[in-house]
Parts: C-alpha cells; sequence; structure tokens
C-alpha cells in the first residue's frame, strides 16, 4: 500500500512529471488520428479499385481474346462450384476519344471497355458510379430524357452542385440540334445577298468604310451566335459550317435525326468530360447527348484502326483518378460487331475476360489457386483483384509502417524524459530511500514504487491522448472547416482527392496497440532508475547529503 501512495504523491507533487505526461499525450493522440486517417484513405482506395473489380478476373493475355465465353463460364463454375456467385464478360482495349470544345478537336487516350449491361452490375459496383438514378438501378445505354444528378449522389452531405447536368440528356441534345439548325439558316442568310451582290454592280465604298461595317458585322455575328451549352462559350463559325450532329447511318443508307435518334450509347468516366475547379466545383466540357469518336484497333492479324460515332448517355464516377479519368464503357455487343470478334460462320463471340465475383466468405487466394489448376497458365492470366493493385497496396501498407514507426518516436522521446526525470528523483530521494530500507522495505518494494510512478504516468499520458486523439478524429473536418476559414486557405483540397471530407477510421486492435506500446515505453523507462534504488544500501543512503 505504501507504494502507491507514495507514486500517487509523487504524481501529485512532481511538476516536472507534467513534461513527460505531455509528451505521451501527444505522442499517443497523433498516432491516433494518423492511423484513423490513413486508415480511412486506404478503405477508400481498396473500395474503389474492388469497385470497378471483380473479385477474379479472368482473361487472355491477348487482346484478341478467347472464344466462346458462355462455355468458359461453365468451366469456371464446374471448377468454383458454389463460390462462385456471378460472372459477366468483358471487352477491353486501348483506344482514342475525340470530342469538340469550342470547335477545337479534343483527344484523349483511353481504355475502352465493352460490357454486358445487364450483368455486369451484379459483379462489381459500376452501377452505383453512375449520374442518373435509373442507371444505377439498371444500366441503359439509351440517353435519358433529363433528370441526372446536380449533387455527387456519394457524398454523405450536399456539396457543390453540377448545374451543367441539370438539363443533360435529350433536352441538351434537342436544344443543341435547335440552335446548329438556327445558325446555319443564319449563315446561308448570309451567303446569299453577298453572292447577289457579286453579280449587281453598286457603287464602290471606301476601304475604312468598308473595314467598320465588316468589323461591325462580325461583332453582331459572334453576339447572335448560338452559345455551347457545356462551356456557354460562342461556338466557331468557321467550324459551325459544318453540321456536326449531321450523320449518316451506314446501315440504313439514310441521314438520321439527331433530335429524334442517337448513336451507340457510351458511358465515359467523368474526370474524361470535365474538371473540378478550386471551389471544387465539376466544369463540363461534354454533356449526356453529345456525341463523340472513338479510335481503336480491331482484333484481326495484323490490327486495323477503325473509329465509330458514340453517344455519350452517363457518366461513370468511381473517385478514383485513375479511372475516371481513362475508362469508357460500350454495349459488348457492339464493341464486339465493331472490332470483328464474332464468327461470321458460327456467330460464337470472342472476349479478352471474364470478370467472377465470389460468394461472400470466400478466400480470394485459394479461388484463385484452384482456377489456376483448372486452366492453362500459358493461355489464360487469372487474377484477384488485390493481384492487379498488388504494388499501390503494398505501397500504402509500407507508407503506413513506415509512418507508424516515425511517430512511435515521439513516444520514445517522452520516455526518455521519464528516464532522465526518475534518475533526478533517486538522486534527489536517496536519503528518503534509506529511511524506507531501515524501516523494513525490501529493495523490490523500492524498485516498485519508481516503476508503478512510471506505470502512473504512462497510464495518464495514454489515457489523455486517446481522448484528444478521438476527439480530433470524431471532429478533423469541423477543425479542417475552422482551420480553411481562419487562414482563407484549403487544407484538404476536394480538387485533389475527389471527395469533399476527410474519411476516418477508429480501429479498436489498433488503438489497443499505440497504448499498450506508450505504457511499456514509459515503464521501460524507469527499470534502470528503480534498479539503482533498489540496489542503494540503507546506511549510506542515510550518510548522502
Amino acid at each position: 500500500m505504501y507504494k502507491l501512495l507514495l507514486c500517487w504523491r509523487y504524481l501529485r507533487t512532481r511538476w516536472i512529471a507534467l513534461a513527460s505526461v505531455v509528451s505521451v499525450t501527444l505522442g499517443v493522440a497523433t498516432m491516433i488520428v494518423v492511423n484513423a486517417v490513413m486508415a480511412g484513405f486506404s478503405h477508400e482506395m481498396q473500395t474503389r479499385i474492388h469497385g470497378i473489380l471483380s473479385d477474379i478476373v479472368f482473361e487472355s493475355h491477348s487482346l484478341s481474346g478467347f472464344q466462346d465465353p458462355k462455355w468458359h463460364m461453365e468451366e469456371i463454375k464446374r471448377a468454383g462450384g458454389a463460390a462462385i456467385a456471378g460472372m459477366t464478360p468483358t471487352v477491353a482495349v486501348p483506344a482514342m476519344l475525340n470530342f469538340q470544345v469550342r470547335g477545337q478537336w479534343v483527344t484523349r487516350q483511353v481504355m475502352f471497355i465493352g460490357i454486358d449491361e445487364s450483368t455486369h452490375a451484379h459483379v462489381s459496383d459500376f452501377g452505383g458510379y453512375l449520374q442518373h438514378p435509373d442507371n444505377r438501378k439498371q444500366l441503359s445505354f439509351n440517353l435519358r430524357d433529363g433528370g441526372y444528378d446536380t449533387v455527387d449522389s456519394q457524398a454523405d452531405s450536399p456539396g457543390p452542385t453540377r448545374p451543367a447536368l441539370e438539363g443533360a440528356g435529350w433536352p441538351y441534345r434537342r436544344m443543341r440540334v435547335e440552335r446548329e439548325r438556327l445558325w446555319r439558316q443564319r449563315l446561308e442568310s448570309q451567303q446569299a445577298p453577298s453572292a447577289v451582290n457579286k453579280e449587281t454592280p453598286q457603287k464602290t465604298q471606301s476601304q475604312p468604310v468598308r473595314s467598320v461595317n465588316a468589323q461591325v458585322e462580325a461583332v453582331l455575328a459572334a453576339a447572335d451566335a448560338p452559345a455551347d451549352p457545356a462551356t456557354d462559350a460562342p461556338l466557331d463559325p468557321a467550324t459551325s459550317k459544318q453540321d456536326p450532329f449531321r450523320a449518316v447511318r451506314p446501315e440504313e443508307g439514310r441521314v438520321m435525326d439527331p433530335a429524334q435518334e442517337q448513336f451507340t450509347g457510351i458511358v465515359p468516366g467523368i474526370g474524361l468530360a470535365s474538371f473540378r475547379d478550386n471551389t471544387g466545383v465539376d466544369r463540363f466540357l461534354i454533356l449526356p447527348g453529345d456525341d463523340v469518336k472513338v479510335t481503336f484497333p480491331t482484333a484481326g492479324t495484323p490490327p486495323k484502326a477503325v473509329s465509330d460515332t458514340f453517344t455519350v448517355v452517363d457518366f461513370y464516377e468511381s473517385k478514383m483518378s485513375e479511372y475516371d479519368s481513362n475508362f469508357v464503357f460500350v454495349p459488348i455487343q457492339e464493341l464486339q460487331r465493331m472490332r470483328g470478334m464474332i464468327d461470321p460462320q458460327t456467330g460464337i463471340p470472342s472476349v479478352n475476360s471474364i470478370q467472377i465475383k465470389l460468394s461472400p466468405g470466400t478466400d480470394l487466394a485459394l479461388m484463385r489457386d484452384q482456377l489456376r489448376k483448372a486452366f492453362p497458365a500459358d493461355m489464360y492470366l487469372i487474377s484477384s483483384w488485390r493481384d492487379k493493385q498488388g504494388p499501390l497496396l503494398m505501397a500504402v501498407e509500407m507508407e503506413m509502417a513506415v509512418l507508424n514507426i516515425l511517430l512511435f518516436l515521439i513516444i520514445a522521446v517522452a520516455g526518455f524524459g521519464i528516464l532522465a526525470i526518475f534518475f533526478m528523483i533517486v538522486v534527489e530521494k536517496t536519503r528518503d530511500i534509506g529511511i524506507l530500507k531501515s524501516l523494513g522495505a525490501s529493495s523490490s518494494g523500492v524498485a516498485g514504487i519508481f516503476l508503478g510512478y512510471g506505470l502512473f504516468l504512462g497510464m495518464l499520458g495514454a489515457g489523455a491522448g486517446l481522448a484528444l486523439g478521438l476527439a480530433i478524429t470524431w471532429n478533423i473536418n469541423t477543425i479542417r472547416a475552422c482551420v480553411e476559414w481562419c487562414t482563407g486557405q484549403r487544407v484538404f483540397d476536394p480538387s485533389i482527392y475527389y471527395f469533399f471530407k476527410i474519411p476516418t477510421i477508429v480501429n479498436v486492435y489498433t488503438i489497443s496497440w499505440i497504448i499498450a506500446g506508450a505504457v511499456g515505453i514509459a515503464v521501460g523507462a524507469s527499470v534502470l532508475p528503480a534498479l539503482r534504488a533498489a540496489r542503494l544500501h540503507p546506511v549510506e543512503a542515510l550518510r548522502h547529503d
């Protein structure tokens, strides 16, 4: 009992120990906050990666793919058994996406992916990343008649709006076609009088007057020119002479009506069609209802480049910039037809990958190895979604490990402070130690006093650090907003991370080892002073001045 009483008295009266307590508190709080934020980022990243990739990817080594995906899926089902929850075939090839902005062609390198709209959403979270509520329920490559989200559907709280999507779809497409028609009529009406004037002799105006009139006509034409709804910028008259919506359907041999018809639907990543400004608002270059061109290789040997026109029907937003600025989705049947992946004699199509979803609780690595044994490795590449992003996931785990080691050094510094303070206490209390031993205190009892003192310091610092760390973690976005309001600068830029709040995950196991480590360092730092105090001889201690 006397050991606890002395420890409590030293803890109350020794203000120098407060420095050690504060060091432990700050170290524990910092580690809790950093680990919670890193765990949140890691979880968000893995969720988004897994959202586009199924559990296991069964693919060909060649872009030409393999024939008869139905037979392959039956063999996969036979090898995997009840663990196979769903499958869908896909075709993925590199391609070039082209669209016009203010009369200028924009070219982007993309991954062109053909998917089965009826089954693809069952093996991944693809459907939840679309911008139209009906498409999130069931994907359709037909253009919707408005109703696209003007706010981020994945945000927990309403964020910056996307006003450009308010009239997207058929309303925007019809408005765009009508503007183009009126602009062509205006150009034709302006060209007709000029043709008549060339045939009718008129008085010659002076050059300055003709120059002024030309400038006025140019200004009026620019003012009356139809604006690009995606950018609110006037269209270039030079490029508007040709109707960008006027196209011939080869299979029908007629001119299609773009106000009533569309090309094959396409769903590009939102990063290809927009950019985010410094206020977090998305500015769109193209909208659902616009037409784009895609150039891609055929499946023949050698491959040839072919291109076709598609109509944007929705946007894909996984919030992984690598995917949102690279992936473009179309119906798999159309891509197979355009690439020549359907056997003309048998009608059997080819694909270059099959996405496989496993039942909950299935061991990914075990099922992957089981499928690898059933199919030859020289013809098929079978990997899990973790294998596909292995280097990235390993880099994040390594970063967290190194960061924890560095942050743990903060607590280690506090441990050295405790070591120095306890040595000072042993020197200062040498006579008191001698009196205790002369009264019958054992060496282990004296050592227990200092060990208990270190335990108290560690527990007090770890407890305060736990409270401070959890308070900061649970209110980190409020703190961020306050810091941004005070400094006038963004601490967490949504244009970089593509979400509007800092994600955090509090892991009980992580908190437990942080607290245990902090208390262990505090107790470990008190071992040497405790041993020195225990070895003091009572007579020599009483003679100490």
